[in-house]
């Protein structure tokens, strides 16, 4: 009895030796191999597997190592100047100047004289907002004063960054503000920006289908300029296969629901670095608006408001002494790696995994922030959406949310406040989840239906409240039934005819994507090419418009950059004409940019209303 005993304490005490000495190899591999990786609560009492995070406090600089990556910080200025990571001394192209490596900024200019400023929102003041073993949140700020009128943009400053044990990335928002009184001020761009080094950062990724080796910055510096600064022809670039291909940032767009992850890998070591932002109720024009990703240099962008593809309207004005206060992000900067023997196409695979995970646990509960509210504070809005057109249906994948109140559409113009998207289930139901306390209108679109819907009523969000809004209703317009219809209003143009581009402007990316093929540099050339002296003619019931209704309305070239409107023509006959009705063309577009349109009737015995005229 006495020998078992022995026997059985013997092996325990080998087992937990084991168990011992995996605990150690694990907390000194964490620092070398990277995965996806699940941080600790701040108060967690389980078994510690990775090393603490350690903040060192330098005269002009900060750094925050956690065992599995370190970053260094410009202090006060709060500018990323170093990423330490598998090996790599600086992720950052260090070749840069410190301020010019990792950096937030906001373009901007005073309506007195509105000439277009760039400020990097460079810090002032430094302060440590948590520093324990499990997270470390910096903060940097900037405080505006009246002496700095016309030489800042008006708003305080809170830049912070935030560093979680075990966690292989870091996180950084921001909280702009402006004080009631303040000046008159027009902001147009605000984002969050990351310069890599070139000789190790060559491959990008936006999306399963669009992602390529890239050329360098010294690629395009030593191409031919096209038509304007951000698109060049590569005439000598150091990987001659991508000789005669056009580079333009404008190719990686992407619309905001799906920008969610994107970013650079490097092949030796093989190291991704990526962009993941987990929420868009920070982003500004709604969940269709396009913006900047990652595009050659390599550079890689958090866009949080713009006006891209849609001009001023989408700008934030402030007058009359408006405040204002917004939170920007936070987004996830994540690094992983793998081995060298594994293929580095893996990092793409586990970037989108992190996103997924980085989404579930939005909003985060580690901030600290009062200006952040946590899940419950936040409030729920759930309901079902019906559409009645020629009958009664099932809204099946609208688009629905909570944008500021306002007019028909106008969020497709909010920069200002927070939006809440979600798409309605095949029966029309939908829950728009995490909203933040305030007063919103609800908005939907259907995909199949013209015009827009918007609740008459203010939906007031509190605090960890649950709204139901039972069951609604959209009545698109309509004055009397369908004579005819051209493409499907469905807020994108890509039923409609894309050309092949100029062969000597292309890039190889595109050539077999159709879904992404509208990207193609030139495109609004093709149409001259195609409608040299007659513009476009449709003759309804014999045209098809996804070949013969060109993607965009542009102007025709006549000569050296001089361009001319275009009318388009649009033929139909009618039977059983009723010669005291009133007939109806409603228009949607897909999008607008500086553009103008006339609707003409050129023939006298039919009055055509417009209606319905609808941007998204």
């Amino acid at each position: 009895m006495g020998s078992k005993m022995e026997e059985l304490l013997a092996t325990k005490s080998i087992f937990f030796a084991v168990i011992f000495i995996l605990q150690y190899i694990l907390t000194i591999e964490s620092a070398s191999s990277i995965s996806a990786r699940k941080p600790l609560a701040n108060n967690s009492s389980g078994p510690v597997l990775y090393p603490p995070v350690q903040l060192y406090m330098h005269d002009d600089h900060v750094v925050v190592d956690n065992g599995i990556f370190s970053i260094t910080i410009a202090s006060p200025q709060g500018t990323v100047t170093g990423i330490e990571f598998n090996g790599i001394d600086n992720i950052l192209n260090d070749h840069n100047g410190e301020s010019d490596r990792g950096y937030w900024d906001v373009n901007w200019s005073d309506p007195k004289n509105p000439t277009d400023k760039l400020d990097k929102l460079i810090g002032e003041h430094f302060d440590v907002i948590t520093n324990y073993e499990n997270q470390v949140e910096l903060s940097f700020k900037r405080y505006w004063k009246i002496s700095q009128n016309g030489n800042r943009v008006s708003l305080n400053v809170d830049k912070r960054y935030v560093v979680l044990r075990g966690s292989s990335g870091f996180y950084s928002y921001g909280i702009l503000e402006r004080f009631k009184g303040w000046p008159d001020v027009d902001v147009y761009q605000g984002r969050i920006v990351f310069k890599l080094q070139d000789k190790l950062f060559r491959y990008m990724a936006v999306s399963d289908e669009r992602q390529r080796e890239m050329p360098s910055f010294e690629d395009r510096s030593r191409g031919e300029p096209l038509d304007y600064p951000e698109a060049v022809l590569l005439t000598h670039p150091s990987d001659s296969l991508l000789r005669g291909e056009v580079d333009d940032k404008y190719q990686y767009s992407t619309e905001n629901k799906d920008n969610r992850v994107h970013g650079w890998i490097c092949s030796d070591p093989p190291v991704g670095f990526w962009m993941i932002t987990p929420s868009n109720e920070f982003r500004n024009g709604g969940p269709v608006k396009q913006d900047l990703t990652s595009h050659a240099g390599p550079v890689t962008l958090s866009m949080f408001f713009s006006t891209h593809y849609a001009g001023t309207d989408l700008g934030m004005e402030f007058r009359d002494g408006e405040p204002w206060k917004k939170v920007f992000g936070p987004v996830f900067i994540y690094l992983n790696s793998v081995a060298s023997a594994e293929s580095p196409t893996w990092l793409w695979a586990d970037a989108k995994e992190e996103m997924l995970m980085q989404t579930d646990r939005w909003p985060y509960d580690f901030l600290n922030s009062s200006d952040f509210p946590r899940a419950h504070q936040r409030g729920v809005v759930s309901g079902r959406l019906f559409v009645r057109d020629v009958a009664l249906a099932r809204a099946d994948s609208a688009f629905i949310g909570l944008a500021p109140p306002g007019t028909i559409g106008s969020w497709q113009v909010e920069s200002k406040g927070y939006q809440f998207w979600t798409r309605t289930d095949n029966q029309g139901y939908f829950e728009i989840k995490n909203v933040r306390p305030g007063q919103y209108n609800l908005y939907a679109w259907v995909p199949g239906y013209i015009g827009d819907y918007m609740h008459p009523s203010i939906v007031n969000v509190l605090q960890g409240s649950r709204i139901r809004m039972g069951v609604l209703v959209f009545h698109p317009p309509r004055n009397g039934p369908t004579i005819w219809e051209i493409g499907v209003p469905d807020r994108t143009a890509a039923e409609f005819y894309v050309p092949e581009p100029n062969p000597t402007l292309m890039n190889q990316l595109y050539t077999s994507q159709r879904t992404e093929s509208f990207r193609q540099y030139g495109l609004w050339d093709r149409y001259t090419d195609l409608y040299p002296e007659q513009d476009l003619v449709y003759r309804v019931g014999v045209s098809n418009y996804e070949t013969d209704w060109f993607f965009a309305h542009v102007t025709r070239k006549v000569g050296n950059k001089t361009y001319i409107p275009t009318t388009w023509t649009i033929l139909f006959d009618l039977e059983n004409i009723e010669p005291t009705g009133n007939y109806t063309i409603q228009l949607a577009l897909a999008s607008a940019t500086a553009a103008e349109l006339h609707v003409r009737n050129l023939q006298k015995f039919l009055y055509l209303l417009v209606s319905s005229f609808t941007f998204p």
